[in-house]
């Protein structure tokens, strides 16, 4: 009766685009990996054979998700998160190191990321911490708390090292800034990434000049708030300081890897056969489909391959040459509807610990969305974030699988959190 009750709660709504994602998703995969004798698609030799696999078993766990008592979550969420910290661990002792990065456990031939998991784990903590009654993200040792909760994982896998990764975890300001942190966090970490950006393409003294006018104007027209000219002058100070030592960030603390990315970004000259490669490529694939693409199964960048890991971060250029603008924008369209559904779904929690773990779902699917497209259209630096649901790899699909299926339980289960 119980199992029942779930069933005819759960929204089917995001059930369905859920669904639509994954299977729109595998006949990506499908078409950037078809090799040039056609074969099952249940070739495990073969990178849509695997995915097909995946696909398969994300149905007896979401079907153990949809069983078990919502309060699980709530109850063992720092044991979760606890496991999930011991994983990223192990990491540094049994993981396997690839392209530089020792972000995986591998078995055979399959391999594991911890960190996509981690991301639940993570997330139900958080919504313990936060909805607890004794907790106001007024107070700044609560903050810290809280931001600690995230701020812990995101230093372990920046060790591995995996920015992309430790990227996404930081997204979870914007769940607390929902729950009452001070929005100065957010303009401390826009501001400071727009200046690191700035200082390489314009002269210190130019920004320093600009900031110092910006904060005159500011004081002299502020009205909400004490003007305090010893606060004014310390933000200043800070400001000085920071576009000085982006010199020595870049030149000595990031890796060549990670600096031609930036440039690339920035519009620097680089080598199109080398680092370039991957982003010029991306935007030929994706320019080339026009309004209503090449075809299924007839894009020739797909086809000759000239697209590096096409069929994990860069798959959407896959959509956008073979399906074209119109394919683009519905698959666009059907994220932007998962992500409002799930606003709505949160909104309408009952409890704070479900709608603390809403925005955080959506928090995570935004991010990686948002990045991974952004990054492959050169407005954003190309970090290894896949595309949800979409994006081949038995890690990122279950853990995302397991990330929202977990609210979808929690919300199937409102009408009994009275």
């Amino acid at each position: 009766m119980k199992n029942q009750s779930v069933i005819n709660n759960i929204d089917w709504l995001t059930v369905i685009i859920y669904t639509l994602l994954v299977i729109m998703g595998w006949m990506n995969i499908y078409s950037a990996s078809l090799p040039a004798e056609e074969t099952s698609i249940f070739d495990m030799s073969q990178t849509y054979g695997r995915q097909m696999l995946f696909i398969f078993l994300t149905i007896p766990l979401i079907f153990v998700i949809l069983s078990m008592d919502a309060k699980i979550f709530e109850k063992y969420s720092t044991v979760f998160y606890i496991l999930g910290i011991i994983s990223l661990l192990g990491l540094f002792a049994f993981g396997k190191t690839i392209k530089g990065q020792t972000n995986w456990y591998q078995f055979g031939g399959f391999g594991f990321q911890p960190s996509e998991f981690v991301k639940t784990a993570t997330a139900l903590l958080l919504a313990k911490v936060v909805s607890d009654t004794q907790v106001n993200l007024k107070k700044f040792s609560h903050q810290l708390f809280a931001l600690g909760v995230f701020c812990f994982p995101v230093m372990l896998i920046l060790l591995q090292p995996d920015a992309g990764s430790a990227m996404i975890f930081l997204s979870l300001i914007f769940v607390l800034y929902r729950e009452g942190l001070p929005s100065w966090y957010l303009w401390t970490g826009f501001i400071g990434a727009a200046l690191f950006i700035l200082a390489l393409i314009v002269k210190p003294v130019f920004l320093i000049g600009f900031a110092a006018l910006v904060m005159i104007v500011h004081y002299i027209f502020n009205t909400r708030i004490t003007r305090n000219p010893i606060i004014y002058g310390l933000i200043f100070l800070l400001i000085t300081g920071m576009v000085f030592s982006v010199d020595y960030v870049y030149e000595e603390v990031l890796e060549p890897h990670q600096k031609d990315r930036i440039n690339v970004l920035i519009g620097e000259d680089v080598d199109m056969k080398k680092e370039g490669y991957n982003l010029n490529q991306s935007l030929i694939a994706i320019g080339s489909g026009g309004w209503t693409g090449k075809g299924y199964l007839e894009g020739t960048q797909t086809k000759g391959g000239f697209v590096p890991e096409q069929h994990t971060d860069y798959i959407f250029t896959t959509v956008g040459e073979e399906w074209g603008f119109v394919g683009a924008t519905v698959v666009i369209t059907l994220f932007v509807l998962l992500f409002l559904r799930l606003i709505k779904m949160a909104e309408n929690q009952k409890t704070k610990f479900s709608r603390v773990y809403g925005y955080c779902v959506v928090s995570y699917l935004f991010t990686h969305f948002f990045v991974n497209i952004a990054m492959l259209i050169k407005m954003f630096p190309t970090i290894g974030v896949p595309l949800p649901f979409f994006s081949y790899g038995g890690s990122s699909l279950w853990a995302f699988t397991i990330l929202l299926f977990i609210f979808i339980k929690m919300d199937a289960n409102k009408v009994n959190e009275w």
